[in-house]
């Protein structure tokens, strides 16, 4: 299968002043260059990054190939795609007009592949997923390697993100599918599917140095550096109104809590507890190194709702091998999850549940 259109044109005498200044896209403009599905990756890819260093990571190749890769399609297409703003790659007016369209025909490329019959033995396909951190590393290797042993000539293509960036992957077909929390997704995603893979229950983590399991007041029970340690918070940023809540979480079961410090993962949350900075309230699974615990912390109940794992997939694959037998698999894995220890509620914790219980009427 072919990877390139091809655009021949006549040579003209196109203006440096319009290449410069964005001008319209005229054929005339596309001198001796050609519009390829890599160089469209590349400028999705830019665009929904910012950033040519992470572009470049994001799609396995060196900054300068990708660099000299954007700078010929903007030649190709005679106007600049991008201002460069304070190290940020932002789309001109002329990248973000075409943005849509280049989106349109990754998707319809990712769509054709995916429709392609399976070619049995002797077919070789590429699974490209996204997930978050804790889920890749907890419920996805098992879920892999039978699928392998039953197809051989499957391999994978996995990348760690945000959720914010798997549904910018999962929307430009970079990936087919995603594992992400389902608060990040819109009610409707208009041409996906999701379904429920696991249920991760959000927990405090603490140093393992801080008992807390006979604590019904902070102030009386716990000598000055354990007060201290435990209104220290490390807190994960989410970015959305699940910030709120736990800040509210916080407000109500440790008044006077003060911020120790904001992390951009529930990982790096995790060690910044473990070396003694405070406390923080963390997904279960992100407390798993692979299928082991980790250790130097303790984890305790709160009675916050779980973080609720989808995987997420393009609609027209639901019925498709082998990403039908994936999602059965990962659904499996949830089921059967192994979470670390996580001891009881404290006390005072316990106490602030009952009461926020009888509020609610239950």
């Amino acid at each position: 299968m072919g990877n390139r259109m091809r655009h021949r044109q006549t040579p003209s005498a196109a203006s440096q002043d319009e290449a410069e200044n964005g001008g319209s896209l005229r054929l005339e403009a596309r001198i001796g260059g050609e519009i390829t599905i890599r160089r469209l990756q590349i400028f999705w890819a830019v665009a929904h990054t910012t950033s040519l260093t992470k572009a470049a990571k994001l799609l396995g190749v060196t900054q300068p190939s990708l660099s000299q890769q954007l700078a010929s399609l903007e030649a190709t297409i005679g106007a600049r795609l991008f201002d460069r703003v304070s190290n940020a790659m932002l789309l001109t007016e002329t990248g973000a007009s075409i943005l849509g369209k280049a989106e349109n025909v990754l998707r319809s490329l990712q769509e054709f592949e995916d429709s392609l019959p399976d070619a049995g033995a002797g077919a070789h396909q590429t699974i490209r997923i996204a997930g978050v951190a804790s889920v890749m590393r907890t419920i996805l290797p098992a879920t892999l390697r039978p699928l392998r042993e039953a197809r051989p000539l499957i391999d994978f293509d996995l990348i760690e993100a945000a959720p914010a960036e798997i549904l910018d992957l999962l929307h430009g077909r970079r990936v087919s599918l995603g594992l992400l929390p389902s608060n990040a997704v819109a009610e409707a995603a208009s041409g996906f599917q999701q379904h429920l893979v696991a249920e991760d229950p959000y927990v405090l983590v603490v140093p393992a140095s801080l008992d807390l399991a006979g604590v019904s007041d902070p102030e009386k029970d716990l000598s000055a550096g354990d007060r201290s340690l435990l209104h220290s918070t490390v807190q994960f940023v989410f970015g959305n109104q699940h910030s709120r809540r736990i800040q509210d979480w916080y407000d109500q079961v440790l008044p006077g809590n003060r911020l120790a410090a904001q992390a951009r993962s529930f990982e790096l949350v995790i060690e910044m507890v473990r070396s003694g900075l405070g406390v923080g309230v963390v997904p279960a699974l992100s407390a798993m190194a692979g299928p082991t615990p980790i250790d130097g912390i303790r984890l305790h109940r709160i009675g916050i709702e779980p973080r609720r794992i989808v995987a997420m997939f393009p609609t027209h694959c639901r019925n498709q091998e082998p990403y039908a037998t994936l999602v059965a698999t990962l659904r499996e894995a949830g089921t059967g999850l192994r979470l670390p220890t996580v001891a009881a509620m404290p006390p005072f914790i316990a106490q602030h549940a009952g009461e926020e219980a009888d509020r609610s009427g239950l």
